[in-house]
């Protein structure tokens, strides 16, 4: 028993490091009670009184412009009027844009005048195709497209052949020359590529232009028609055949009036008279 005792105490008694207590720091005390401090919240407004405060003003959104297409920019080809036109496939691929007579056709793209048509030729009793279109004006865009405004009532003094315009230039006034006469009055826009003036029906339309004429009007003034009219040249050839309106009514010549020839009374041969000769003598 001494023993057990002697080996605790030694053990209780265990020295540390020299100079260094190896107790147990003892902890002091706890007495009374712990101060707590807190932050009460406040009631939050319900949700009629939040739907009855003011919304914060805040700066007006920034306009963001369309994506840029290509590097041409297009002109809506009526200016400064009210317009409305087809969007689908009627007889050509072209359309009808109708506006107010005296509308401003302007050039859609930069580019240089290549056919002006100051005659209207158009007569409903031959319909001969390639005067259908009346007075007219076809421009190459530096998109390398060809665009035909027609049915015009005048045409600009100094737009002819070989001028450089850019998109936006006055070119004409809409109104209803060709066989648009009995109609209202309307801008025949075409879209195709440059070949002779003989190939009169590419110029009519090879190309549907509403996307296009769309894209223009809201905005988007980049959309370029290059591509697509580039593979219909492609598939159809530089000078394709006339398929749609080629043939003219062909009008009967006026009877020229035909004169009855009286028939000639053959003369009969008179017979001798009997006649007494009478002989005298000398």
């Amino acid at each position: 028993m001494a023993c057990a005792v002697l080996t605790t105490a030694a053990c209780a008694e265990a020295t540390g490091v020299a100079g260094v207590s190896a107790e147990t720091p003892s902890t002091p005390p706890v007495t009374g009670s712990p101060s707590v401090t807190a932050t009460i919240p406040q009631p939050t407004a319900t949700i009629e009184q939040q739907s009855s405060e003011t919304a914060p003003s805040g700066e007006d959104p920034t306009k963001i412009p369309p994506p840029k297409l290509s590097k041409y920019t297009y002109a809506f080809p009526v200016r400064d009027c009210k317009t409305t036109y087809q969007r689908k496939l009627l007889v050509l691929p072209k359309t009808t844009i109708w506006a107010a007579k005296g509308c401003a056709f302007v050039a859609p793209v930069d580019g240089v005048i290549d056919e002006v048509n100051r005659v209207n030729n158009w007569s409903p009793a031959t319909d001969v195709g390639a005067h259908r279109e009346g007075l007219f004006v076809t421009i190459i865009g530096d998109d390398g497209v060809r665009y035909l405004g027609g049915h015009l009532d005048s045409i600009a003094d100094d737009v002819k052949p070989g001028l450089k315009v850019n998109a936006g230039k006055t070119l004409g006034k809409v109104g209803n020359s060709g066989n648009a006469r009995d109609t209202g009055s309307n801008l025949y826009f075409a879209i195709s590529w440059k070949t002779a003036p003989t190939y009169w029906w590419v110029r009519r339309g090879m190309v549907k232009p509403w996307d296009y004429l769309d894209a223009w009007r809201k905005g988007n003034k980049t959309l370029s028609p290059k591509e697509e009219t580039l593979k219909t040249r492609e598939k159809l050839g530089e000078t394709p055949p006339c398929t749609v309106q080629c043939s003219s009514r062909q009008v009967a010549p006026n009877p020229t009036p035909t004169t009855t020839k009286k028939k000639k009374k053959k003369k009969s041969n008179p017979q001798p008279t009997q006649t007494p000769i009478i002989i005298t003598s000398s």
